[in-house]
C-alpha cells in the first residue's frame, strides 16, 4: 500500500457534525489520531481602514488506516 493511502485528512463539512466527520472516516476504514483547527477571518474595510473579524473555524482531522 503506498504511504499517501496510510494517512488522509477529513475536514468537517458545512453542514456536518463532528460526530458525523468521524462517522464517515469509520466507514472509510481511518481512525482519527490528530485534530486541527484553523479560525476563518473575514476581511472587514471601514473608514478606509481594513480590520479582520473571526467569523466560524475549519475543523481537519488527521486519521491513519486500521489495520
Amino acid at each position: 500500500m503506498s504511504k499517501s493511502k496510510k494517512k488522509m485528512q477529513f475536514e468537517v463539512q458545512e453542514n456536518e457534525t463532528i460526530d458525523a466527520c468521524l462517522e464517515r472516516m469509520k466507514k472509510q476504514g481511518y481512525v482519527p489520531v490528530c485534530r486541527t483547527e484553523k479560525p476563518v477571518f473575514q476581511e472587514i474595510k471601514k473608514d478606509g481602514e481594513t480590520s479582520y473579524e473571526p467569523v466560524g473555524r475549519e475543523i481537519i482531522f488527521e486519521g491513519v488506516k486500521s489495520e
